[in-house]
C-alpha cells in the first residue's frame, strides 16, 4: 500500500509541475477546461484519460492537478488558484458535499461555470431554483446508491444469505460513499438472515481499516463479510482479514478496480470488485463542458456504470480492461 501511495504521489507531482506553467487561453476556437479530482488514485488518474481524449477531439486546452489528501485543506487552495486562472468550465469532485459550496460559488461568480464529476454538492440536483448548491450545470458519476445495493446482493450471495456483515468506510460527508454505504445498507434489509453491524470510518486510511477488521472479529467472531465502500477501505480491510487468517471465510467486496485487483481476485485476496468506468466519466464531462460553452443545454446529471469482477471472469479481456491505471 505505502509503495503504490509513493508511486501514485510521485506520478502526481510531475503532472502538478506542469499542470499551471503558464496562464490559461481561452477563446471560442480553444475552450480551456479544468479537471479538479478529489485524492491522488488510480480512479482520478483512469478520469484524466478519459478527459484527454475528449479534449483532442474537441481542441480543449486541459487543465489538471490533484490534491495529495482527500480533504478541504488540499483541495480548496488548488481550486483558488485554478479561479484565477479562469477557466471556461471547472470539472471538479467536491471533498465535501457541503463544505465545497461556498468556494466553488466563487468560481461561479468568477463566471467558471462548473461541473461536478463523481462527487456533487448540496443534495446534487442542479438547475432547480431553489437551494444555495444548485448553481452546478451538471452531476457526472456512476450511481453510487445503486453500487451499494449490487455490493449487497453480491456480498449476500457469497456468503450464503446468512451472516454478519458490515460496511468500511472513508469518512461522512462525501456524497459518493455516503450513497454506497446507503445502498447497501437498504438492500440487506431484504435479507432478514443477514445482519448489518454500525459503518465504520477510517478516514481514507488503510491501516486504520485493517484495524477495524481486528476490532469487529473481537466482538463479532461470526463476521462473515465487509464491504468497503472506496480504495483505501478495501485495501485495508483486505489486509485485515488476511492479517486474521481469514482469508476465503470473510468475504470481502471492494469498491473500485485499482491496478492489482486481478492478482488480489485470482489469490482471493478479494472476493469481489465493483468497477466504476471513470474514463466515461471524464470524456462525458468534457463533452459536457464544450457544449456548455457553445451554449448548448446539457443534462443536469449523467449516470455511468460499472462492472462486476470476480476470479470467475477477471481473465476475460473485455472485463480486464475495466481495471484503473496509474
Amino acid at each position: 500500500m505505502k509503495s503504490f501511495v509513493s508511486r501514485s504521489l510521485a506520478i502526481a507531482s510531475a503532472v502538478l509541475a506542469c499542470a499551471f506553467g503558464g496562464q490559461a487561453h481561452a477563446d471560442a476556437a480553444h475552450p480551456v477546461v479544468a479537471l479538479l479530482p478529489g485524492v491522488t488514485d488510480p480512479f482520478y488518474f483512469t478520469m484524466h484519460r478519459g478527459a484527454e481524449k475528449a479534449a483532442k477531439e474537441e481542441n480543449v486546452e486541459l487543465l489538471f492537478q490533484v490534491p495529495k489528501a482527500w480533504n478541504t485543506s488540499e483541495q480548496v487552495p488548488i481550486l483558488k488558484a485554478l479561479i484565477a486562472k479562469h477557466p471556461d468550465v471547472l470539472l471538479v469532485s467536491p471533498v465535501d458535499k457541503q463544505q465545497l459550496i461556498g468556494p466553488l460559488k466563487e468560481a461561479f461568480d468568477a463566471g467558471i461555470k462548473i461541473i461536478t464529476v463523481d462527487t456533487f454538492i448540496g443534495d446534487g440536483h442542479y438547475q432547480t431554483g431553489k437551494g444555495d448548491a444548485d448553481f452546478p450545470l451538471s452531476y457526472i458519476a456512476s450511481d453510487n446508491l445503486e453500487g451499494g445495493r449490487v455490493a449487497a446482493r453480491a456480498l449476500a450471495k457469497a456468503i450464503g444469505d446468512k451472516g454478519t456483515v458490515y460496511c468500511e468506510n472513508n469518512k461522512p460527508g462525501i456524497s459518493s460513499t455516503d450513497a454506497r454505504a446507503e445502498g447497501f445498507v437498504d438492500e440487506m434489509k431484504k435479507h432478514p438472515n443477514i445482519k448489518v453491524l454500525q459503518t465504520l470510518y477510517n478516514e481514507d486510511d488503510a491501516n486504520k481499516a485493517a484495524s477495524h477488521i481486528a476490532a469487529v472479529l473481537a466482538r463479532n467472531p461470526d463476521l462473515a463479510g465487509v464491504f468497503a465502500a472506496n480504495t483505501f477501505s478495501g485495501a485495508g480491510a483486505a489486509q485485515g482479514v488476511k492479517s486474521a487468517g481469514k482469508q476465503g471465510v470473510i468475504k470481502v467486496v471492494v469498491f473500485d478496480a485499482i491496478p492489482g485487483i486481478d492478482r488480489d481476485l485470482k489469490s482471493g485476496l478479494v472476493d469481489i470488485a465493483i468497477a466504476q468506468r471513470p474514463d466515461d466519466i471524464g470524456y462525458f464531462g468534457v463533452k459536457y463542458a464544450v457544449d456548455a460553452i457553445r451554449g448548448k443545454k446539457i443534462p443536469v446529471y449523467k449516470g455511468t456504470e460499472f462492472v462486476i469482477l470476480d476470479k470467475t471472469n477477471i481473465d476475460q479481456p473485455e472485463m480486464h480492461a475495466h481495471i484503473y491505471s496509474n
